[in-house]
Formats: structure tokens, sequence, C-alpha cells
């Protein structure tokens, strides 16, 4: 009871300033907008550290000296970086999920829901960019540290594992952190195929009670905060990993 009068003190409050929040008093919207910021949370959690992953991957891909491995790498990240991840999402969902469905044909349930989907494209999609920052850091790598360590016998992966990617991650830092900030806000697109992330219980809720501004000012603010968070993290990792004779 006293949650419930707090709410309506909250909400009577900002009815003064001309805003309509007569939603959290109904439970049931509430606990939509709740979950809506859970699922937007849980996406992030799980998409930032994959694309990272992945941008390893084609960044060493990019960086390979095997023509075969380097090239359709090339290809990925060129095509993922110049197309929209919004039409990348419906071609995902509605073409190659659509295929697999075909194929199962009943035999067993699609295991890539839509909240898969999501995390499957904005990973890929923020990995291509990761890995131009990688390559970029991979080429930053003085030519005499690679030489002292090739000289110490190292083999090309235990070059790339040990000496390549450790300095390339410190050098490309600041570029993957913006780009897992702008992951964080891509997230958004989740609404596009009916996930229920933040975005998409907002829309639904506003449907019926006609307060877009309200819920668009909660959903700036929330994304804001999830970025901040991400940029905070990265300027301490920046510190943290900062290497002597560097930056400043």
């Amino acid at each position: 009871m006293a949650d419930s009068s707090w709410l309506q003190e909250a909400v009577q409050a900002t009815r003064a300033l001309g805003l309509n929040y007569a939603f959290v008093l109904d439970a049931g919207e509430r606990q939509a907008f709740a979950r809506g910021l859970w699922v937007t949370l849980q996406l992030c959690a799980v998409t930032l550290p994959l694309s990272l992953l992945a941008g390893v991957g084609l960044a060493s891909g990019l960086n390979s000296p095997r023509a075969w491995l380097r090239r359709p790498t090339r290809v990925f990240v060129e095509l993922t970086r110049n197309t929209p991840t919004l039409v990348q999402l419906y071609c995902a969902f509605l073409v190659l999920n659509l295929l697999i469905n075909q194929q199962l044909q009943g035999r067993a349930s699609n295991p890539l829901t839509p909240f898969a989907w999501v995390v499957i494209v904005v990973a890929l999609h923020k990995a291509a960019f990761h890995a131009e920052a990688l390559r970029a850091g991979l080429q930053a790598v003085p030519a005499v540290t690679l030489e002292a360590a090739r000289s110490l016998g190292l083999s090309s992966r235990q070059l790339l594992l040990q000496v390549e990617l450790p300095l390339a991650l410190r050098f490309a830092l600041p570029s993957l952190v913006n780009n897992l900030v702008d992951a964080v806000k891509m997230t958004a697109v989740a609404s596009a195929i009916a996930v229920g992330d933040v975005t998409y219980e907002s829309i639904m809720i506003w449907t019926q009670r006609d307060n877009v501004l309200e819920l668009l000012l909660l959903i700036l603010l929330y994304f804001g905060l999830l970025t901040w968070g991400v940029s905070r993290g990265g300027r301490w990792l920046e510190n943290r990993l900062r290497m002597p004779g560097y930056g400043t």
C-alpha cells in the first residue's frame, strides 16, 4: 500500500509538469515496462561480449597471410559494414529463419528465437567494425617488438595471441568502446521483430494511453544510463591497460 501511495504521489508530481506517467499505476503495464528494461539489459549483456569475440576472429582473418581466408573475411566485413542493421535483421529473421524452418519441416523446433536473431545480427554487425579497429591496432604494433618476439622462437600463433593481440587491443580500445556504445543503442532494433525490449513494450503501452513523449523520455534516459556505463567502463580499462610510452 505504501508503494502504491508513493507511485501515486510521483505520478501527480510529474502531471504538474505536463507529463502523464499514469501507466505505472497499472500493475500489468508496469510489469511489462520493467520486463522490457530487463530484456534490453540481457540483449546488451549477451551481444557486447559476442561482438568482441567475433571481432577478434574477423581481425585475425583480415590479417591472415592465407588468401582463401583473408578474402572471404574482407567480403563479409565490407558487406556487413555497408548495409543497414535493420535490413540485415529482416533478411536474417524473415529469410534465413524461414529457410531453417523449412529444412526442419516440423521434425524439431527452431532453436533460433527472435531474441537470438537480434543478438547474432547486432553482434556480427558490430564485429565488422571491431575487426577494422583491431586490424589498425595490429598494424600499429612496432616491427621491432615483433622481431624481438620472433627471436624468442614464438610461432605465428603464439605471436598473434601473446604479443600482437594484447597490444592491438590496447591500441584499439577507444574505437572498440565507441563501437560497444553504438551496439547498446543498436539493440533497439529488436522491437522491429517483436522482441519484448523496452522499446517494444513502450510502443505497446503508448498505443493504449497516447503518452509517447513520456515513454520516449524514459527510453532515452535508460539508454543514456546504459551507454554511460559502457563508456565509463571503457575509460577505466583504458587507464588500467595504458602502457608507458604510448599515449598520454
